[in-house]
């Protein structure tokens, strides 16, 4: 009698599992519209706070809305395979193949893609209060770390072009600016291509335009940039 059992019981459980396997899943229409609605608001939300806390020289805007397509597809992928256990080993397959070469030259952006996915696993696992929270929680930090954020040395790249005559008067200017670091120099005809990185302040700015009033210098920028200038 009870070997009897024993097996009725192994019977049962190898359904269970097949079942798991074989079903499908029942996923309401009301169900997928509202996890898509939520998941496309959170990754509105993702995508203000990232427009507001940027601090790069170009903002894309192309990335901003991947950030939103991002939460979107991987919350449809998660409610997907949440409903078939079959189908969620293919995907985790499918995925581990699947190789992405996109370079994200900012570690912030970086920050961002990873918290669009949060957000969509959360969402499509139906942790929905959940993914509110801690959503409104990572947008808050994420504001008031971008309000403590030291602009008292900004980084710039000096790019100046003049002659030869006028060497010794560049030289004797750059001399009155922060200590900077010479990135590239290209010479041609007796013009001569500067191209330094500096860390000036505000009130230092304004002596760029002396560089102006020295005869035989053609022209002078000053570029804010956050990457590396490689020459």
């Amino acid at each position: 009698m009870t070997e009897t059992a024993t097996n009725a019981a192994s019977s049962i459980v190898k359904k269970s599992v097949l079942n798991g396997f074989i079903s499908s899943g029942d996923i309401s229409w009301d169900y997928a519209l509202l996890t898509i609605v939520v998941a496309f608001l959170l990754g509105l939300f993702i995508f203000f706070i990232y427009k507001q806390t940027f601090s790069g020289v170009v903002f894309t805007k192309s990335f901003g809305i991947s950030l939103i397509l991002l939460a979107m597809i991987t919350a449809a992928v998660i409610m997907t395979i949440s409903s078939n256990l079959m189908l969620s080993l293919g995907m985790v397959g499918a995925l581990s193949i699947v190789r992405f070469r996109t370079a994200v030259k900012d570690a912030t952006d970086t920050i961002y893609m990873f918290w669009a996915i949060a957000a969509g696993i959360m969402v499509g696992a139906n942790l929905l209060l959940v993914a509110v929270i801690s959503c409104a929680t990572i947008g808050l930090l994420m504001v008031v770390l971008s309000l403590f954020k030291v602009k008292k040395h900004m980084p710039y790249i000096l790019v100046i072009r003049f002659e030869d005559a006028a060497k010794g008067d560049v030289q004797a200017m750059l001399r009155k600016l922060s200590q900077g670091k010479l990135k590239s120099k290209t010479v041609s005809r007796g013009v001569i291509e500067l191209t330094i990185e500096l860390n000036v302040t505000d009130g230092e700015i304004a002596m760029i335009d002396r560089f102006a009033d020295i005869p035989g210098v053609y022209d002078a920028s000053l570029i804010s940039y956050t990457g590396d200038v490689i020459a």
